[in-house]
C-alpha cells in the first residue's frame, strides 16, 4: 500500500468511523469522491477495480477526460491527478494497460449492430458516450501537444519578444490565445466573457432552469474598460444536498480585501474538505452568518459596473446561488490548446513568480486566491496576450526550466507541467508505450520518440502482432482500421435506428367497446411510464389505443401487464406494431436485459417528489444500492415521474423490485433495459426524425446495395466478427489489465456522430462503491 493511502488510513482510524450501509448521497459528485476516498483507504481490497458514475448529464467524456484516467493508470496516486470522472481503485495494482481502437465505428454503428457486437456489450459494465473525434483522435487522448520550434529561449526566459519573424512568432498564430484577442493589448471588455460562452461554460444565467431560486447581483450599468474588478474566490464542503458555500472572499482592485466571510452551510455537513478550503467542524461551529446574508451583503457592495474575476468562476457563483453579468475567468483567460485550462497555482508561478497554496498550509486561502486572480487578469491587460502566451511557453516548458536551472526535482512535478502527455509519463517510469497500426493510417504516435510503432498490411496481421507484443508492453494502443459507411447511408442509418426505438417504445392495445371508459384506460397505461403521445385508433372496428413511450421500459411493461388482461369483459392484446424494424424486437429486448451495464439496474414508474426521501430513509432495506438516477424534463428542469436504481448484483436488484412494487410501495417496474448514457441519447430524438409506428420503411437502396455486398471490414462483418475476435485476445490478457475498448466516432465535411467508449479490468471485483447521481 502505498504511503499516503497509509495516512488517510490512520487518519480515518482517528475521525469519524466509516459507515457500512450505504451513502445516500443523491447529486453530489463531490460526495461521491469523499466516499472514494474513505474506500482507497480501506486495506480489504487488493484488486485494481474501476468505479465510475457519469456526472455530466449527456453520459459524456471528453478526450481529455480519457488522458486523465491514462495518465492515472500509469503513474498513479502520488504523482498526477486523479480523474475527475471516475474511480480507480489501488491503481498499483494494475499490470497493463490495452486500448483497442475501432477507427471508423462509431456509437451508432455499435446499437445499429447491437446484436453482433455480443462480448463487448456484455463483457464491459462502465459505457459512456465520446464526442465526435478531431483530426487526430490519438494524439488528443494521449495527450500529445504540438511541438513548437522556439528561437532563444534564454531571451524568453528573461521577458524579451523573439523577432516576428522567428518559427516562435509563426506558431503562435494557431494559439487558442492569440486567436481570440490577437496579439496586442487589448481593453477590460474585450476580455468579458459574452452570454453565449457563459452558458457553455455553465455559468448560472437568469430564466435558466437550474437557477430558479439564484440571486441577481443587479449589477447592468454601463460597461467600460475603466469599470473596477473585483477577484472573488470561495471554498465550499459537502453535504447532504451537494456542495454548499463555507467562505467568501471579495478583493477590490487596488488589493484590499472589502469581504471574507466564514458562512454556515444549511444542510448536514459530510465532508468539510479540509485540505482544500482549510475548514474545519471547530471553525464553522460559532458561525451564525447564513448564505442570505452573503448575498445581501454582496449585492450593497458591488457598484453598478462591477466585473468580478475569478478562476473556474461559474464553481464559485453556483455556491453562493447569484447571478452576475461581468466576468472575466482567468481558467479561459489564459486558455490553453483544445479548450483545457492551467491551474491557479501554475499560472500564479508562471505568470506572476508567487507561490500559492502551499503544501505546508492547511487548505487554500480564499482571500490570496482572490488576489491572485485579479492580479492575473490586471498583468493580461497590461502587457497584452502575446507577452503572456510567450512567458507561458517558456515557463510551462519543461526543457526551460531546466535551461533556467529551475529543473523538476522530483516526477510530481514533471506530470505537474500543463502540456504533460501518457508518453512522457511513461518516459518516467522508464517505460515504452507500444502502437499497433494498420500502414496506411498516419498519427503523430507513429513519430514519438517514446513509442513502439508497429505497423501491419491488414486487421488480422494487427490482431495476430497484438497477441504476441501485448505481454511484452505496460501500454498498448492497437487499433483497427474499418472502412466507414459514408455519410449518406451514415444519415440513413441513423435516422431507421432512431426508427427502430421510437416503434419498440409504442404500443397498440385494444380492442375497447365502444362504451368503454377510455380516461379510465388511458390512466393506466400513463402509470407504466412517461407517455410521449397517446392517440385513438378508429379504422378499426372497434376502438384500440396507440400510445408512444419517451422509454422502452414503459411500453414493455405495459405489454407484460396488460396483454390478455380484461377490460369491461373485454380481453385486449397490447402489442408492438409489426414492421420490419420491430420483428427483432423480442429477441433485442432478452439482449439488452443482459448486456452488463443493464444487470442490476432497475426502472420504477410513478415515483414522487417524496420518493428520494422515502428512500433514504429506509436503505437499510435495500442491500447492495449503488445508484440513483433521477432523469429531468429537458425543458423544465423538474424531476420525472420515473427513475432508475442500480444495485451490485441482479439478486439484489430483484429484491428490491420486489419489494417496491410491493403494497407498501405500490410503484410499477421492471429490470432495466436501456444504459444511462443510450437513455440519454434517446432522450434527445428530434421530432422529425420519428415516423408514424406501422407505416412501412424500406431500406434504402444504398443500404440495401451496401448490406447485400458485405465485405470483410464492413462494419456489420466487423460487429461480430471483430467482436468475438477482440473477445479472445481479452481473454488472454493478463490479470489486472485496463482494457478500453474506443469506437472515436465518424466526422466529415457533411457532419459528424459521435463515439463510443467501453471499459474495465479483467478480472475486476463485481462489488463497486456506493454512488448516487440525479
Amino acid at each position: 500500500m502505498e504511503p499516503q493511502r497509509e495516512r488517510a488510513g490512520r487518519h480515518l482510524k482517528k475521525g469519524r468511523k466509516r459507515r457500512r450501509g450505504p451513502n445516500m448521497l443523491v447529486g453530489a459528485a463531490e460526495a461521491m469522491r469523499a466516499r472514494w476516498e474513505l474506500e482507497e483507504s480501506q486495506p480489504e481490497a487488493k484488486k485494481a477495480r474501476l468505479s465510475t458514475i457519469l456526472f455530466a448529464e449527456n453520459c459524456e467524456v471528453t478526450h481529455e477526460q480519457l488522458c486523465e484516467l491514462l495518465k492515472y493508470a500509469v503513474l498513479g496516486n502520488s504523482n498526477v491527478s486523479k480523474p475527475s470522472w471516475c474511480q480507480l481503485f489501488h491503481q498499483n495494482q494494475l499490470n497493463n494497460v490495452v486500448v483497442f481502437v475501432l477507427q471508423g465505428m462509431s456509437q451508432l454503428h455499435f446499437y445499429r449492430f447491437y446484436m453482433e457486437f455480443g462480448f463487448l456489450r456484455k463483457a464491459f459494465t462502465h459505457k459512456f458516450r465520446l464526442p465526435p473525434p478531431s483530426s487526430n483522435f490519438l494524439a488528443d487522448i494521449i495527450g500529445l501537444q504540438k511541438k513548437q520550434t522556439t528561437g532563444d529561449l534564454s531571451k524568453m526566459v528573461e521577458g524579451s519578444l523573439p523577432s516576428t519573424s522567428s518559427k516562435v512568432s509563426i506558431s503562435l498564430q494557431n494559439d487558442p490565445i492569440i486567436q481570440k484577442y490577437g496579439s496586442k493589448k487589448v481593453g477590460l471588455t474585450r476580455c468579458l466573457l459574452t452570454k453565449e460562452e457563459m452558458k457553455t461554460f455553465h455559468f448560472p444565467l437568469q430564466g435558466f432552469p437550474d437557477c430558479e431560486n439564484f440571486v441577481p447581483t443587479k449589477c447592468h450599468g454601463s460597461i467600460t474598460d475603466n469599470s473596477p474588478l473585483f477577484g472573488l474566490d470561495c471554498e465550499m464542503c459537502l453535504t447532504s444536498k451537494g456542495r454548499e458555500l463555507t467562505r467568501i472572499s471579495l478583493v477590490a482592485e487596488g488589493g484590499c480585501c472589502v469581504m471574507d466571510e466564514l458562512v454556515k452551510p444549511d444542510n448536514k455537513v459530510l465532508d468539510y474538505l479540509t485540505s482544500f478550503s482549510g475548514i474545519t467542524k471547530k471553525i464553522l461551529n460559532p458561525v451564525t452568518t447564513k448564505l442570505k446574508d452573503v448575498q445581501r451583503q454582496l449585492k450593497a457592495l458591488l457598484p453598478p459596473d462591477a466585473v468580478l474575476v475569478g478562476h473556474s468562476l461559474g464553481l464559485d457563483l453556483r455556491a453562493l446561488k447569484m447571478i452576475h453579468p461581468y466576468v472575466i475567468d482567468t481558467s479561459l483567460l489564459y486558455v490553453r490548446e483544445q479548450g483545457r485550462r492551467f491551474k491557479l497555482k501554475f499560472l500564479a508561478k508562471a505568470i506572476l513568480g508567487k507561490d500559492i497554496q502551499c503544501p505546508d498550509r492547511l487548505g487554500h486561502d480564499a482571500t490570496e486566491d482572490a488576489r491572485t486572480t485579479l492580479e492575473l487578469a490586471r498583468y493580461f491587460l497590461k502587457y497584452g496576450p502575446r507577452k503572456v502566451k510567450l512567458n507561458l511557453e517558456a515557463l510551462a516548458s519543461h526543457q526551460e526550466l531546466l535551461a533556467a536551472g529551475q529543473g523538476p526535482r522530483n516526477t510530481a512535478e514533471v506530470v505537474q507541467q500543463s502540456n504533460t502527455s501518457v508518453l512522457e509519463c511513461l518516459d518516467l517510469m522508464g517505460q515504452k508505450l507500444l502502437f499497433l497500426t494498420r500502414e496506411a493510417e498516419t498519427s503523430e504516435l507513429s513519430s514519438s520518440r517514446n513509442c513502439q510503432t508497429i505497423k501491419c498490411l491488414t486487421n488480422k496481421e494487427v490482431l495476430e502482432q497484438a497477441r504476441v507484443e501485448i505481454p511484452l508492453f505496460p501500454f498498448s494502443i492497437v487499433q483497427f482500421s474499418f472502412e466507414p459507411f459514408s455519410y449518406k447511408l451514415t444519415e440513413e442509418m441513423n435516422k431507421r435506428m432512431r426508427s427502430k426505438w421510437t416503434e419498440m417504445s409504442t404500443v397498440y392495445a385494444g380492442p375497447f367497446s365502444k362504451n368503454c371508459n377510455l380516461r379510465a384506460v388511458k390512466r393506466l397505461f400513463k402509470s407504466f411510464g412517461p407517455v410521449r403521445s397517446m392517440s385513438l385508433v378508429l379504422e378499426t372496428h372497434q376502438p384500440h389505443l396507440c400510445i408512444q413511450y419517451e422509454v422502452l421500459e414503459a411500453a414493455q411493461l405495459a405489454i407484460e401487464s396488460l396483454d390478455g388482461i380484461l377490460v369491461e369483459s373485454t380481453c385486449i392484446k397490447v402489442q408492438r406494431p409489426v414492421t420490419e424494424l420491430t420483428l427483432d424486437s423480442s429477441s433485442l429486448v432478452k439482449e439488452l436485459e443482459q448486456d452488463s451495464e443493464n444487470r442490476g439496474t432497475i426502472y420504477l414508474s410513478g415515483v414522487n417528489q417524496t420518493f428520494k426521501e422515502h428512500l433514504l430513509q429506509q436503505s437499510n432495506i435495500f442491500l447492495g444500492l449503488e445508484a440513483v438516477i433521477l432523469p429531468k424534463d429537458l425543458k423544465s428542469g423538474k424531476q420525472k415521474k420515473y427513475c432508475f436504481l442500480k444495485f451490485k448484483t441482479f439478486g439484489s436488484a430483484q429484491r428490491a423490485l420486489n419489494i417496491l412494487k410491493g403494497k407498501d410501495w405500490k410503484l410499477k417496474g421492471r429490470h432495466a433495459l436501456t444504459p444511462r448514457h443510450l437513455h440519454a441519447w434517446l432522450r434527445g430524438i428530434p421530432p422529425e426524425s420519428r415516423r408514424t409506428p406501422g407505416v412501412r420503411v424500406i431500406p434504402p437502396p444504398s443500404e440495401q446495395q451496401a448490406l447485400q455486398v458485405l465485405k470483410v471490414d464492413h462494419p456489420k462483418i466487423a460487429a461480430w466478427r471483430w467482436g468475438r475476435k477482440i473477445g479472445k485476445l481479452y481473454h488472454s490478457l493478463s490479470p489486472g489489465t485496463l482494457c478500453l475498448i474506443l469506437l472515436p466516432g465518424t466526422k466529415s465535411t457533411h457532419g459528424s456522430f459521435s463515439g463510443l467508449g467501453l471499459m474495465g479490468i479483467k478480472d475486476e471485483e463485481e462489488s463497486t462503491t456506493p454512488k448516487i447521481c440525479s
